[in-house]
């Protein structure tokens, strides 16, 4: 037995010896572009910031009427969403198909929009930042800045190089010629060292890549051994009890291997955690995903703005939301549980819904809870078995930075947080400003979130609340972490010069 436990701790020091190696470099890497992240996002189009740019939707000379904007589409399907929005500076209805294409049309003149081109994609990044020299760069599928899924119904992508001061790189949709991204300089040269590098996008040449994803998952499970042998390692070598001779309960008396060993057992814990949330991260074989019914979003709806709109044209609506004081950039046609209305959206990205009461179509904040919950059964195939207005964030259910990859995520409060007994034991939660399913989390989600997301970015709302705080401590512990991995790196550069040298005096290239 004693030779076996030798044995295995004998093993544990060379897998550790020799992952570490590779490992610490890339390690790294990870905390400082990881610290860098905190501060800088990959870049992306907020709401608020795309609609701030558009111009007020004006009841006068607006717009004709959205059946006529169906006939001369020439949609071969009843749109699942129709958008009165701004083009260039003008309205358009921009309507989007069962398979996922889009179409717009004039809203004044009736037009359907031409094939975009270099010129209207050049009309278009002008009249988003005005008053700016662009430069056209011309058409692009995807590049390192534009992997988003959400991208797909607009590639190919328009690059036009805009000369404001920010120096910014904007996306144009080929299918509706509206920015779609917009990436300035200080956040394109930053995510060098941050986004890009820590999900190691070099690696990855389109949205769905499996290859990147197991690179991903394969170097990151070969941290997680690297950090727990380390771990192990570092706790063997250190006594508890009595002292070594040199009245250090370390082994190394000074130097690399010394601050590699206090800075492991200091900073193991969190190193450990760090590396195995990114593994997590990638949601390795499925662990995370439902396993049962997703929500039924058409069910949910109980029909779509193509066969079901509330009895009210354009000029209309924009005449009630402007007596009500809401200027809206873009109005939305939606459809809630059989139940047509109107969305709409001011610069920033405020909401007002028109819904169809007693007395008539009427300008509402919110949706009410009872009509809310009525639509709610359509989502899943179960019971409910609890709901809750939600006044404040749960652990679930939260609102990030614009930094964090989940800053575009509008997460308004109130929220409504439905229960469902279904085997997944789904929970929905609903936006009363919109009447969207903002978030539907299962149990295999509900876990996942905790080794991933709580592990690797420290995210409960009363953290998010303290940000000064939460960022002190991320950092000194990224820097704990960049101690570690700098030692390591010099440990193994020591160990494979000493191992080539030994090599070469065997192989007589060298006299001993």
């Amino acid at each position: 037995m004693a030779m076996l436990w030798t044995r295995f701790k004998r093993n544990i020091y060379l897998i550790h010896r020799w992952t570490g190696i590779a490992a610490c470099g890339l390690m790294a890497l990870w905390f400082v572009s990881g610290v860098v992240m905190l501060f800088v996002g990959y870049p992306k189009l907020m709401p608020a910031q795309r609609l701030a740019r558009l111009p007020v939707l004006a009841a006068a000379g607006c717009c004709i009427p959205v059946s006529q904007a169906l006939l001369r589409a020439g949609a071969s399907a009843a749109p699942r969403e129709i958008t009165l929005t701004s083009i260039a500076g003008s309205p358009y209805y921009r309507l989007r198909q069962g398979d996922g294409r889009y179409v717009v049309v004039d809203a004044v003149a009736g037009v359907p929009g031409q094939p975009v081109g270099e010129q209207r994609a050049m009309l278009a990044a002008r009249a988003f930042i005005p008053g700016a020299a662009a430069r056209y760069l011309g058409p692009v599928d995807e590049d390192r800045w534009t992997h988003a899924a959400s991208l797909n119904p607009h590639r190919p992508l328009h690059r036009i190089q805009m000369g404001d001061a920010a120096r910014t790189l904007l996306y144009i949709s080929s299918s509706t010629g509206e920015p779609v991204m917009a990436a300035p300089l200080r956040q394109r040269a930053w995510n060098y060292v941050g986004a890009w590098l820590h999900w190691l996008y070099m690696f990855r040449d389109r949205p769905a890549d499996p290859g990147w994803s197991w690179i991903v998952i394969g170097l990151s499970g070969a941290g997680v051994i690297t950090a727990l042998t380390g771990t192990l390692a570092g706790l063997w070598r250190w006594r508890f009890g009595s002292p070594y001779k040199s009245g250090s309960r370390s082994p190394y008396r000074e130097g690399w291997l010394r601050w590699h060993h206090l800075s492991g057992l200091v900073f193991a814990a969190i190193v450990c955690a760090w590396i195995f949330s990114g593994l997590m991260s990638m949601n390795p074989l499925g662990i995370f995903s439902p396993k049962g019914q997703r929500p039924d979003l058409a069910a949910y709806q109980g029909g779509t703005p193509g066969t079901a709109r509330l009895a009210l044209e354009a000029p209309e609506a924009l005449a009630m939301l402007e007596s009500a004081g809401f200027h809206a950039r873009e109005i939305e046609w939606r459809v809630l549980g059989g139940m047509p209305y109107l969305l709409a959206r001011d610069a920033a990205n405020q909401t007002r819904l028109i819904l169809r009461d007693a007395a008539g179509p009427a300008v509402r904040a919110q949706w009410p809870d009872s009509v809310l919950l009525e639509a709610a059964p359509r989502l899943i195939n179960a019971a409910i078995t609890s709901q809750r207005r939600l006044l404040r964030y749960d652990s679930y259910y939260y609102r990030r930075s614009a930094a964090s990859m989940y800053g575009a995520a509008e997460r308004r409060l109130p929220a409504l947080r439905v229960s469902f007994d279904d085997p997944d034991k789904t929970w929905a939660y609903l936006d009363p400003y919109t009447g969207d399913l903002e978030l539907s989390s299962s149990h295999s989600q509900r876990a996942g979130r905790w080794l991933f997301n709580f592990l690797h970015s420290w995210d409960l709302p009363p953290m998010l609340r303290a940000e000064l705080a939460r960022h002190a401590a991320l950092i000194l512990l990224s820097l704990g972490g960049l101690v570690l991995s700098i030692s390591g790196i010099r440990i193994g550069y020591m160990r494979l010069r000493a191992w080539a040298a030994k090599a070469l005096r065997k192989a007589g290239a060298f006299p001993r």
